[in-house]
């Protein structure tokens, strides 16, 4: 039986629902498709979905082409074909809206990536819509930093009086996408200096000789023991990058953001800001880190 609501000022906050007929939620998976990134996809998609119950998250690899790794194009044609036959959602909105939100699983802008989901977006003729991708934003300079902590690499709370002995004093950010995607990378890497009092850089993990040069950068101005933090969600390069980047720059790497709670939190508001819906309560219960 359910339990009786509570009463008075202390009571929980009624969960917020996706509203009837509201678009898909589409994941844009970049990389080579694999059972990790289709593992990873499918857990930021539960989290949104324990933020958003009744979502619909469907997940299109940019790389795609199988029943078992789905193409975007295929994902959107068929969840717009979906909302067709259930007519829209003119009920809610006095018009109808689009079949899916597309959500880029990228921490940084990379446009070549983004042309290619535009060009689905277009082939699939489903009208949906693409969101921003995930960063900068202060969410992701928490999961960076829990990343290093879980590495050794840095306090996981300023706040506690104790030290890491493998702290890192100086941390190089790698990401990928171009001068764009470092200059983005740099706004969220001042976050994560201010959370851990040391130097970040931000630099090209697919330039030839950048980590290294940031590294030596960091190493003439004081920094002794160096971090790599990958700026990446995960699928978006190939296995051995980040490890090789580390071992040239000669520091110790974290693992990438992965389905890092805040994460799912990011995709699910992207969506909820482009389609109209409140998230305020669904986010104060939190989304356990995993």
């Amino acid at each position: 039986m359910p339990r009786p609501r509570q009463s008075g000022r202390h009571r929980r906050p009624e969960p917020v629902a996706a509203p009837e007929g509201a678009p898909a939620l589409v994941l844009a998976v970049p990389g080579t498709p694999d059972a990790a990134s289709r593992s990873l996809a499918e857990e930021i998609s539960f989290l949104a979905r324990s933020e958003l119950p009744g979502l619909d998250t469907r997940v299109g690899y940019i790389d795609g082409g199988d029943a078992e790794f789905p193409a975007l194009e295929a994902v959107l044609a068929q969840a717009a074909a979906e909302h067709k036959l259930r007519g829209g959602d003119g009920a809610r909105s006095g018009e109808e809206g689009p079949a899916a939100v597309v959500v880029p699983l990228l921490a940084g802008p990379d446009n070549a990536l983004l042309r290619r989901i535009r060009q689905a977006i277009m082939n699939s003729g489903s009208g949906a819509e693409l969101t921003d991708v995930l960063g900068p934003h202060p969410l992701l300079a928490e999961a960076l930093h829990v990343r290093l902590s879980e590495a050794g690499l840095a306090r996981a709370d300023r706040a506690r009086l104790f030290t890491v002995t493998t702290a890192a004093d100086g941390i190089v950010l790698a990401t990928v996408g171009g001068p764009e995607a470092v200059q983005a990378a740099g706004i969220t890497g001042m976050l994560l200096s201010a959370r851990l009092a040391v130097p970040v850089l931000a630099a090209a993990l697919d330039e030839e000789g950048a980590i290294s040069r940031a590294a030596d950068e960091l190493r003439s101005s004081g920094s002794r023991q160096l971090a790599l933090a990958p700026y990446l969600i995960g699928p978006e390069i190939s296995g051995g990058l980040v490890e090789a980047a580390a071992a040239e720059a000669g520091c110790s790497a974290a693992e990438a953001l992965g389905a890092y709670g805040t994460v799912g939190r990011l995709v699910l508001s992207h969506y909820a800001t482009l389609v109209g819906v409140k998230l305020q309560q669904a986010q104060g219960q939190g989304v356990p880190a995993r």
